[in-house]
């Protein structure tokens, strides 16, 4: 099966030629291999490239061990390169060689070669992009499948609702969605988190259990869409689990499952102060699948799940996604109250930004009334947005707020949001 993964590829094929080496991060087992080795190298070859100019080294392949050493992978490309014509060199989990950042660097000095990368840890890559690089790295964040690229693999007959209970459940991991079974599904999400991801954490930063980071991972995982902070997963471990763990140990672990590329923050930022609050903030999986496999398929609850996706899916379309508070006056038994309302989403490119609600189930004029109330307590111009899981008409209410379908968002964002 080929999924075709179009928004990624034409990122690197717009930033081809650029003079910067291209950085493919993102989550072990998410296409990033297949991306730069398999739908690149297509198009290269459909472009003209000979294949003789596209250096191709997988850095897992036991057979290129011996490359692992900066100097016979430098000393490797550089007998490949046989005349002046373009030559693009495709490097696979580049994380994996020692001092890579030197080997890298040099491709740059040679003046026809186009030089491309992938890790999946950012503690090795988006650091080193700004201390190592020096402006030279350009780095591509590729997530696993999204919806519509899960959806464009399925059979043509099947439903949008069919298919986002399928996703919400088992998620976006490219090999996922080729197995048949529900039984195979889950053993690989669950193997998948622990035997690969899991472990890398604890070998790469010489932990000296796995009961804590599972423990914290679990709990993450059972509480996305809600605001937290170290300090209260602190005392939760305190009061809860046999296990103890300090604010500061907890701040330290988060850290390594977001270098991991596991779980994103949003922080919250003040709509009318305009100005971040530091504490508490939100955390976000990465894939669905892999979430709900840290739970034994137990906590299904699809308006969370929304939350996420849609966090999700506007992260990987490029915005800075951040949590909204907005202080507004509400009449509560005919007295007016000063309430600190939360908005979902605050999302920013550019000079855009808008302000997204996420109701999976929008039933009667109450639930409607409480998804409205933040977003009219923002008197700016910027675009507000309610996102339904219901089947409803995309369109604009009285108010000027645009209520869009999740199928509209997922699949026809041209219809919801300007990407």
């Amino acid at each position: 099966m080929e999924i075709a993964r179009d928004f990624y590829l034409q990122k690197l094929i717009d930033h081809k030629q650029n003079g910067l080496v291209k950085i493919i991060t993102g989550v072990r087992r998410c296409g990033k291999s297949y991306l730069l080795f398999t739908l690149f190298y297509k198009h290269l070859l459909s472009e003209g490239v000979p294949e003789n100019h596209i250096i191709r080294v997988s850095l897992e392949d036991y057979g290129n061990k011996q490359l692992l050493n900066p100097d016979e992978l430098y000393s490797f490309v550089k007998t490949q390169i046989r005349d002046n014509a373009p030559y693009y060199i495709l490097l696979d989990e580049i994380q994996l060689v020692t001092d890579f950042e030197s080997v890298v660097n040099g491709f740059l000095h040679v003046p026809n070669v186009d030089v491309y990368v992938t890790g999946s840890n950012s503690k090795f890559l988006s650091s080193d992009i700004i201390t190592e690089f020096r402006g030279r790295g350009d780095e591509i964040r590729v997530y696993p499948l999204n919806f519509a690229e899960y959806y464009s693999a399925l059979n043509p007959n099947t439903s949008f609702n069919k298919a986002w209970l399928q996703y919400a459940t088992y998620g976006g991991m490219p090999l996922c969605l080729t197995m048949k079974s529900e039984t195979d599904k889950t053993k690989y999400l669950r193997d998948l988190f622990a035997t690969t991801y899991l472990a890398d954490i604890i070998n790469r930063n010489n932990l000296r259990g796995n009961a804590e980071i599972n423990e914290l991972t679990d709990i993450l995982a059972s509480s996305i869409g809600s605001l937290t902070n170290p300090l209260k997963l602190s005392n939760a471990f305190n009061s809860q689990k046999s296990l103890k763990l300090s604010a500061n140990t907890i701040s330290t672990y988060i850290s390594y499952l977001q270098d991991s590329f596991l779980i994103d923050k949003a922080v919250r930022y003040d709509i009318k102060g305009k100005k971040y609050i530091n504490t508490p903030s939100k955390y976000y999986f990465v894939d669905m699948g892999l979430r709900n496999a840290r739970l034994s398929f137990r906590q299904q609850e699809y308006n969370h799940i929304m939350e996420n996706v849609v966090y999700n899916e506007l992260t990987l379309r490029g915005y800075s996604v951040d949590v909204g508070v907005v202080e507004t006056n509400l009449k509560v038994n005919g007295a007016s109250q000063r309430k600190q309302l939360e908005v979902d989403f605050v999302a920013n490119i550019g000079s855009r930004r808008y302000y997204i609600q996420c109701a999976y189930r929008m039933p009667d004029e109450e639930k409607r009334k409480q998804e409205l109330a933040s977003l009219l307590g923002i008197n700016d111009a910027f675009k507000k947005v309610i996102i339904v899981g219901d089947e409803v008409l995309t369109g604009y209410n009285e108010q000027g707020i645009l209520i869009a379908s999740l199928s509209d968002f997922l699949l026809d964002p041209e219809k919801t949001l300007n990407w």
